[in-house]
């Protein structure tokens, strides 16, 4: 199997089991819950596996192939998913999700808002009229809560941004303002941002700070000067991080179980994905590298049989089935960030990601007597 049905593959049997289900308003009816021990996470669980799911499978839909079969898959799944959010804000449906009760909303309608931006044509344009309307409704829901001094503060700014894209005229600016500002004051240096006051060691930059700065700079960037001089700025920091990123994948396609929210498995390299996405790796890195990289790291994970449940549902795990990393903050439904690393099938057959020839990535040629090029640390202050 070529890279890229490999990549398709992998992707699609990760969805399956939450697309069958939204599009027939069933999810809260079919997905299993597990969870750290008593943390009761069904209220939240549904909409994050929805939204995360989609996020990660969004550039995907929104991208045209001409690969006939793949068109017509894309087609089916682009369907099933406009079904689901239909059924995911509407109020008469079973499926229908919380977008605004407790804290955890504020997350997952942001990656929700992430996937509409990444999407537009596909998972806005194509909703009906009434169906987008409450998309707005479900999105102005997460209003009624203020988001923690941390990554929070971007997510409640990105769903600002989409309600900009699509036409609101009550979009909130200062929360776009507090988020780009405050993350000017956390930069640590060398692509690296702190998530709050204090910086941590973990995948944060990658899950969700600098590929969502991206998506808010690209969304409402030019709405003030003051935000679009930023722009530069975050793309050269997003390129610096991704150069460290990549440093990550030992030659055997693992990558350090380090910080938290560890179940999100390869999800860590959203970052990485996403600067693949848009075409924005520093100079030194090809994309075939990088590709080899990637798909390692999917096929060490995909090896274990404990990935998933008998039913095809994902199961809290770095890799198999591990429940003892299960903060309180994650269930079945957290899981689904994994999506996150297949950003590149947005790109077409022919974008060098798919195209460019077979090559070890840094860590492998480090560790195979290969010439590699020495990292280069930056400010990009």
């Amino acid at each position: 199997m070529d890279r890229r049905k490999y990549w398709l593959h992998t992707m699609l049997t990760m969805a399956n089991p939450v697309l069958d289900a939204v599009s027939e308003g069933k999810l809260k009816q079919n997905m299993p819950i597990e969870e750290h021990g008593s943390a009761n996470r069904s209220n939240y669980s549904h909409l994050e596996a929805f939204a995360r799911l989609i996020n990660g499978m969004s550039a995907w839909l929104e991208q045209d192939t001409e690969d006939h079969e793949e068109a017509i898959i894309k087609e089916t799944y682009a369907k099933k998913i406009r079904q689901g959010i239909a059924h995911a804000v509407d109020v008469a449906s079973p499926d229908y999700m919380n977008f605004s009760e407790g804290d955890q909303p504020i997350v997952d309608t942001a990656f929700f808002a992430q996937a509409l931006l990444r999407a537009p044509k596909q998972l806005c344009e194509k909703l009906e009229p009434a169906v987008r309307d409450n998309v707005i409704t479900a999105l102005k829901n997460t209003r009624s809560r203020k988001p923690h001094f941390s990554n929070w503060l971007i997510f409640s700014a990105i769903i600002e941004a989409c309600l900009y894209e699509l036409g609101e005229e009550d979009w909130d600016p200062m929360r776009v303002d507090y988020a780009l500002k405050q993350f000017d004051q956390w930069y640590v240096g060398d692509g690296h941002y702190s998530d709050g006051p204090m910086f941590q060691a973990d995948y944060y930059n990658s899950y969700v700070i600098q590929p969502m700065l991206l998506s808010l700079i690209e969304a409402v960037g030019d709405v003030y000067p003051d935000w679009l001089e930023r722009k530069e700025g975050l793309i050269e920091r997003a390129k610096q991080y991704a150069l460290f990123q990549e440093r990550l994948i030992s030659p055997e396609g693992t990558f350090p179980p380090i910080g938290r929210s560890l179940a999100y498995r390869y999800g860590a390299f959203h970052h990485l994905a996403n600067q693949v996405l848009r075409s924005e790796l520093p100079e030194s890195l090809s994309y075939g590298q990088v590709r080899e990289g990637l798909t390692a790291v999917i096929k060490r994970t995909f090896q274990s049989d404990t990935m998933f449940d008998e039913n095809g549902w994902l199961t809290i795990g770095f890799r198999g089935h591990q429940p003892m990393i299960g903060e309180p903050y994650i269930s079945t439904g957290s899981l689904y960030l994994a999506s996150f690393i297949y950003l590149p099938l947005g790109l077409d057959m022919s974008h060098p990601f798919w195209s460019d020839p077979d090559e070890d990535w840094t860590a492998k040629k480090a560790w195979n007597d290969t010439a590699f090029p020495i990292y280069q640390g930056a400010n990009c202050s």
